[in-house]
């Protein structure tokens, strides 16, 4: 029914391709715009919830019709298999009669003897079984092999899903989770997880900078970087942190890195109370204005 509503889309989706392709570089400018404008996430947990089980479903059903395929492709090769060794057998069966009735001719004249065209056929026939039946072992084990690693890949791909709901269920956690200390042991079982999730350990330096560990939150920033050295929120949470720690010009800079990535985190400035000791710093303003100015 999934598939049914697929090709149904596409269809309807066929004639709009010519127009959508004439407008793709002024809607890819809005859609970027419309991206750096935003001021909360575009779906509800819920809503991602629902995607991610879709995705999931598409990929075990994916995974079900790759198996399906790859058993009738082995049931092929074995039926194909079989054909040939029977065909070889029939062959080579034809053939020794062949042989035998010649041989009988020749023994008649005085050309040979039964026993050695005998010797000889059964010789020819044991060399040509032997040819066919190791080429198709070879086959064989190849089929094998194929098996084993598509085997291996979908055991990655389930590993992978698994890993996934376990990080969005953790996620939804520290959503509703409302202390700092015990968003940070949200974040450190998403990081066990996976260890390299730059927006794990961004998100876990701003609870340790609500817990009033700004040290703790510049180091956990840093390894943000040494991961993204562009990104935009562990600037930010590096000029969040320096700010509380009282250096202004080390969160001044940060901060115009941070708007340097997203123009959204401008207007934090006037609205997060971490930095309401940077609002006047007058090198903040210096930095920031030749943003301002580009942008005109």
């Amino acid at each position: 029914m999934r598939g049914l509503t697929l090709c149904w889309i596409v269809a309807a989706l066929l004639p709009l391709m010519a127009f959508a392709d004439s407008e793709q570089e002024v809607s890819d400018t809005q859609v970027d715009q419309h991206i750096d404008q935003l001021q909360e996430p575009l779906y509800s947990p819920f809503i991602e919830r629902y995607i991610l089980d879709e995705v999931r479903s598409l990929r075990v059903d994916m995974e079900r019709k790759h198996r399906e395929l790859t058993q009738e492709v082995v049931d092929r090769e074995l039926g194909a298999a079989d054909k040939a060794v029977s065909y070889a057998t029939n062959t080579v069966t034809y053939f020794f009669y062949l042989i035998a009735g010649v041989s009988s001719a020749l023994v008649l004249i005085g050309w040979n003897s039964l026993r050695d065209i005998r010797d000889k056929v059964h010789s020819v026939a044991n060399e040509q079984v032997a040819d066919i039946v190791e080429e198709y072992e070879k086959r064989l084990r190849v089929i094998e092999r194929q098996l084993k690693q598509e085997t291996e890949h979908i055991e990655s791909n389930r590993e992978e899903i698994n890993r996934t709901q376990e990080i969005h269920s953790l996620w939804l956690r520290a959503s509703q989770e409302a202390s700092p200390a015990g968003k940070i042991g949200i974040y450190d079982q998403i990081l066990a997880i996976r260890p390299s999730d730059i927006e794990a350990i961004t998100y876990k330096a701003d609870a340790a900078l609500d817990q009033g560990e700004p040290q703790w939150a510049v180091n956990l920033c840093n390894q943000a970087l040494s991961l993204d050295e562009t990104n935009g929120h562990a600037f930010y949470q590096l000029a969040c942190a320096h700010s509380a720690m009282g250096n202004l010009d080390d969160a001044a800079r940060y901060f115009a890195k941070a708007v340097a990535q997203a123009e959204a985190y401008r207007e934090e400035l006037e609205r997060d109370p971490a930095l309401e000791s940077l609002r006047e710093h007058p090198l903040v303003h210096e930095l920031l204005e030749p943003t301002v100015n580009d942008n005109i």
